[in-house]
């Protein structure tokens, strides 16, 4: 006697739905929790390993909008475990427009870079949207980013070593300035609208994947 065939997955048996509402739920719940008023930009970091590696941390501590002034960019796909799906990404050739578009939208702008004066990620001010500068693996921040922004966030540390990679450096910053940030306004604040329009955005390029992986299992069968 043969085998019996095994059964079609779920996601793609015809009477099943194209996306379980449990996901559904999931994704929705997310975006309630991202931040709107937390920014990352990410400026000339060339090696495509740690904008990937930053990618990942955005999204995991909720960070919403990420704005690379790096060019074409193609991310690391161990690095960023696929982060960069849920994040709103801006392809950016300039830092100068990047800065002043943000500010211009009400954020104080604070590049990570080594000072004297910079606050920590304990004191840096979060009375109002905070975008944060990254700069590169070699010179850190640009002139202009540091000439333009609003003040300076470095990492305390303790050893001799005098910096960290920019992967690690943007985990310790953001882990805290988001929680610190979700204090002040009560948890996410990214607006109904831009939620609303990139859960619309996901379901429908997931509905579109599974019909297409519904389409060729018929046609092999």
């Amino acid at each position: 006697m043969l085998p019996d065939e095994p059964d079609e997955p779920d996601c793609l048996r015809a009477d099943r739905p194209l996306i379980r509402d449990d996901r559904k739920e999931r994704v929705a719940a997310a975006l309630a929790q991202r931040l709107g008023s937390v920014v990352v930009v990410c400026e000339a970091v060339h090696r495509r390993h740690n904008v990937s590696a930053l990618l990942r941390s955005a999204e995991a501590f909720g960070v919403h909008e990420v704005h690379l002034v790096t060019g074409p960019f193609r991310p690391s796909k161990g690095a960023t475990r696929g982060a960069e799906n849920w994040l709103e990404l801006h392809l950016e050739t300039e830092i100068g427009p990047s800065i002043e578009a943000l500010r211009a939208r009400g954020f104080r702008v604070v590049v990570a870079d080594l000072s004297a004066e910079a606050w920590s990620p304990e004191t840096v001010p979060v009375d109002r949207p905070l975008a944060i500068v990254f700069g590169s693996e070699h010179d850190g921040v640009s002139p202009q980013a540091r000439a333009l922004a609003d003040g300076a966030v470095m990492v305390p540390m303790r050893g001799l070593t005098e910096s960290l990679n920019v992967s690690v450096a943007s985990a310790c910053v953001l882990q805290r300035v988001a929680e610190r940030r979700r204090e002040v306004v009560g948890g996410g604040d990214l607006e109904p609208e831009r939620q609303r329009a990139f859960y619309e955005s996901w379901q429908a390029a997931e509905e579109e994947e599974k019909l297409g992986r519904r389409s060729r299992v018929r046609v092999e069968d």
